[in-house]
């Protein structure tokens, strides 16, 4: 049982919008609007993501006036992302490596 949850977490992130939340909610809560305008996209693009995060417990919200602001439900996530994070940017700079030693 914890393999599929440990799965389905997984999927969750599949999307590199998703990821870009992540990262966007790294300092605490945000309005929608403000989320959008970090990740760069429209309300459109950003709504269904945090919506779909929401519905599998990845985040939390709470509604002020007519803002929704959303904050990560386990903060503790972000350990993850970042130890996957360091372990790619490990892999590109050694492919950069050997790139740049079969130039040389």
């Amino acid at each position: 049982m914890l393999c599929e949850l440990h799965a389905d977490m997984c999927k969750i992130f599949s999307h590199p919008v998703r990821l870009r939340i992540l990262g966007a909610l790294r300092d605490g809560e945000e309005c929608v609007k403000e989320i959008a305008r970090k990740l760069g996209v429209g309300f459109g693009t950003v709504s269904p993501h945090l919506l779909m995060m929401k519905r599998r417990g990845v985040l939390l919200s709470r509604k002020d006036a007519n803002r929704i602001y959303y904050r990560l439900a386990a903060p503790r996530m972000l350990e993850a992302f970042d130890l996957i994070r360091d372990i790619l940017s490990e892999r590109i700079r050694k492919q950069a490596q050997i790139v740049g030693g079969t130039r040389s």
